[in-house]
């Protein structure tokens, strides 16, 4: 009986020594199937980010969905999309009326976009021009 249990734990022991890293990565599943797509939005006023403090900071992720404290996180990722995630790329509202008051708003984004990590900038003139400018992305 003691020769048959030995064999049994030997052959239990052989078994797992030679199939356990097989079997690991064959189970093992893609952790996503997208790029990530996950910033860091900050806006504060002054000239460059650099030089200025951020009064507000809000995450965005787009990928696989919408999501983060961004107020509205769907129509965000929308705007980014069409731009390829090009913070300065974003339309300005030709069509709104802004004083020209200069008191300088700087946004910025920095994470990954699409599996490329970004450092992005953007300076408007002042905050009626930055919130002229896609209504959804720069609106937190």
């Amino acid at each position: 009986m003691r020769t048959s249990t030995r064999r049994a734990a030997a052959l239990g022991l052989t078994a797992t020594a030679v199939c356990g890293p097989l079997a690991g990565p064959a189970l093992a599943a893609p952790a996503s199937l997208y790029a990530p797509s996950a910033l860091v939005l900050t806006v504060g006023h002054g000239e460059r980010a650099a030089t200025t403090a951020p009064e507000r900071a809000v995450t965005l992720v787009c990928a696989p969905k919408p999501f983060g404290t961004h107020p509205d996180a769907a129509r965000a990722c929308r705007e980014l999309r069409a731009v390829d995630g090009d913070l300065t790329a974003l339309a300005t509202g030709r069509d709104v009326v802004c004083a020209k008051d200069y008191r300088p708003v700087v946004v910025t984004a920095q994470g990954v976009w699409q599996g490329e990590r970004v450092a992005q900038e953007r300076t408007f003139a002042n905050a009626c021009l930055k919130n002229a400018a896609a209504h959804g992305v720069l609106a937190f």
